[in-house]
């Protein structure tokens, strides 16, 4: 890294520890030495907008996607009566589906509980937008809305990363050749 010109900060510099909750709790470790600086492990870390815990169940991610999805909801719940149909879409789309949408291909797989956590702030942006009731059925609202459940949105994106591998259509998809005619 010296090499480079670059140091690490240590204040920013975060550890967690990858286990099971029995392999977690046989760890010893205190404090960790990278490059003279001690890092202490904590038991969630941040990285690039997401929440990992050392389990990896994705339960702090879920509940601070949830925090910031509902407080949005909240904002946008004010203003709502000086909105059109088309203006409450956009905006929750760009405050709300946006984050329930982001890295949510790393929630392939979490339980059926937090699921239902992510769906119900599904639920409520869809009252927001239409002005449902708190107790009529959401299914019908999310289908004239054109919006898959959560569950749905998270297999789709992940076929079409597989499509667009596949396709070699993604960014990330490796070098590309190319056939040029001769002239």
């Amino acid at each position: 890294m010296r090499s480079n010109r670059l140091r690490m900060n240590a204040d920013k510099t975060q550890l967690v520890w990858l286990g099971t909750r029995q392999q977690l709790a046989k760890l010893t470790t205190t404090e960790f030495s990278i490059l003279s600086s001690a890092v202490k492990p904590s038991s969630a870390v941040l990285d690039l907008g997401v929440h990992i815990n050392g389990q990896l169940t994705m339960a702090d991610h879920v509940t601070a996607l949830r925090r910031s999805c509902l407080f949005q909801l909240r904002q946008l719940r004010m203003v709502r009566s000086s909105l059109t149909l088309e203006a409450a879409k956009t905006m929750v789309h760009a405050f709300v589906s946006t984050r329930l949408d982001y890295c949510n291909s790393l929630l392939y797989g979490i339980s059926d509980g937090l699921l239902t956590k992510l769906q119900t702030v599904q639920n409520a942006a869809a009252r927001v937008v239409t002005g449902t009731r708190k107790f009529d059925h959401i299914t019908p609202v999310l289908r004239q809305l054109h919006w898959l459940p959560v569950r749905q949105r998270i297999i789709f994106k992940l076929a079409m990363m597989v499509f667009k591998c596949i396709r070699r259509l993604a960014p990330w998809s490796g070098p590309r050749t190319y056939l040029r005619k001769k002239t």
